[in-house]
């Protein structure tokens, strides 16, 4: 009987929140200031916050742009986390572009939607992604190019990972940083292997079922870990760059699903370098 009721209760809760906020989110679009995407932050975090929703972060975004994060991707809980811990606009598949209400709060979040099966459309968004990261716009990129179980990380694709290149000015580099996102509990539980399906949504699994599990239960645990951040030039290869990503977003995300400290793959990292 509670489920329906805090469901119901969330879901109209957002939306409130969303007709006070949009208006000066729209505004703050308008008249382009460096804090156009800190309204939508406010509100994810209240979206967040309604869902139960509890993030753990660790390390931050780094100041210098041009900045493409690049991240692993298991649930379309991955989009409201990050663009709550920061003001992010996202790279996603096209078919986003057609879900209902979907549609609408990811217009809002900014996002640039890929064609991914066509080269050609992908080149023409890697312009326009380069574009919005030479104003200063942080983009995440889900660069596995689908979503997971959770229970392990995919390779990382480099296709669009040149949209940084193209945003450099002559003689200038850009930020390429690695977020991981794991998901440790729900409810009070741990979540191990055989139960990070119950957040995970993936492999063509119908989301209105998914979400409106979510919304009723709520009591979701996340850790999102910002890794060191890396300059890009124009000369470099940006499938090492991406497969250097890939390697330790999977090392990050095996390290918090074990339940360990996610500080000592960070330390090795550094010394690395």
């Amino acid at each position: 009987m509670l489920a329906p009721i805090r469901f119901a209760g969330t879901v109209l809760a957002a939306a409130i929140a969303l007709v006070v906020l949009l208006p000066f989110h729209m505004i703050a679009l308008a008249v382009g200031t460096g804090a156009s995407m800190r309204v939508a932050q406010l509100w994810q975090r209240f979206a967040c916050w309604l869902m139960g929703v509890r993030v753990t972060v660790t390390g931050a975004p780094a100041a210098d742009r041009p900045l493409l994060l690049l991240s692993n991707h298991s649930s379309w809980l991955d989009i409201p986390i990050l663009a709550s811990v920061a003001p992010v606009s996202f790279i996603a598949k096209s078919e986003v572009a057609t879900w209902p209400v979907v549609s609408f709060l990811a217009r809002a979040q900014r996002t640039v939607f890929v064609d991914r099966k066509s080269r050609q459309a992908t080149g023409e968004k890697a312009d326009e992604v380069a574009g919005r990261l030479a104003k200063g716009d942080i983009m995440v990129l889900f660069a596995e190019g689908t979503s997971s179980d959770g229970n392990k990380v995919l390779p990382f694709r480099s296709a669009l990972v040149g949209a940084a290149q193209r945003a450099i000015a002559a003689g200038e580099t850009a930020t390429i940083q690695p977020v991981a996102i794991a998901y440790r509990g729900m409810l009070g539980l741990p979540l191990g292997r055989q139960h990070r399906h119950l957040v995970a949504w993936y492999g063509g699994a119908d989301l209105l079922p998914h979400l409106r599990r979510i919304l009723s239960e709520g009591g979701v645990d996340v850790e999102v870990v910002f890794g060191p951040a890396r300059t890009l030039s124009a000369a470099d290869s940006r499938k090492a760059v991406t497969q250097d990503a890939g390697e330790l977003v999977h090392k990050l995300v095996a390290t918090l699903n074990a339940g360990r400290d996610p500080n000592a793959v960070l330390t090795k990292e550094n010394v690395s370098h």
